[in-house]
């Protein structure tokens, strides 16, 4: 079984998400994404091939990379994923049964939460880290409030994260975040200019180690 290694995502603590991405061009998008210095990338389940995807990156990329499953929402499509060698989970929701099958087998697992009471929830349940979704609403300073009286969570807002606003979710107390298209543009991707894709993914890089060692 692949480990998570929260050293790696540290370093680093961004979780980029391929959604919808050709399956043909996800090799290369991944190794761009080690290459430009990032190290935790999820595929979700609802991309075709995704089961694949997981398997063949764990592969080539699985000593460099925390390589997880997203868009998982039932026992099934854990089996399903773990089976594919993810290292980790993400879920756009609160699956009782899903968080506690991945604590009892030492899975890291980020479920998808909006309100404190499903964000407690999830965490009581053994989750590490809550996927805070969709932030796109709620902003930054949802974020600092939600952390005021839940300051032992640890919080990733996904949806609607940016250059611009990264750091602001960081400043706020965020752990980490998801970020998908912005760190994966279409039209880079479709003129597969590869070379451009790490040279974006690598802006990232440093602004997310700028802001790591600001705080610290």
């Amino acid at each position: 079984m692949h480990k998570f290694s929260w050293d790696l995502f540290n370093t680093v603590p961004v979780v980029g998400i391929v959604r919808n991405l050709p399956m043909d061009l996800i090799r290369e998008i991944a190794t761009a994404y080690a290459d430009a210095g990032l190290t935790t990338i999820e595929i979700t389940l609802n991309t075709p091939g995704a089961l694949q995807a997981i398997t063949d990156l764990q592969t080539i990329l699985g000593d460099r990379l925390n390589i997880g499953a997203g868009t998982v929402c039932s026992i099934q499509e854990l089996d399903l994923a773990i089976n594919a060698g993810a290292a980790f989970i993400v879920a756009p929701v609160i699956n009782d049964a899903v968080i506690s099958k991945c604590v009892a087998n030492n899975i890291t697992i980020f479920p998808g939460a909006y309100t404190p009471s499903e964000i407690y929830h999830g965490w009581s349940l053994g989750a590490e880290m809550i996927k805070v979704f969709p932030a796109t609403k709620l902003g930054v300073d949802y974020i600092k409030d939600v952390l005021a009286p839940l300051n032992k969570i640890k919080l990733m807002p996904t949806g609607g994260v940016s250059k611009e606003n990264c750091a602001a979710f960081f400043k706020a107390g965020a752990t980490g975040v998801g970020m998908g298209s912005n760190l994966f543009p279409k039209d880079i991707i479709q003129k597969q200019d590869w070379a451009m894709l790490k040279s974006n993914l690598s802006e990232y890089t440093a602004l997310l180690r700028e802001i790591k060692a600001g705080k610290e």
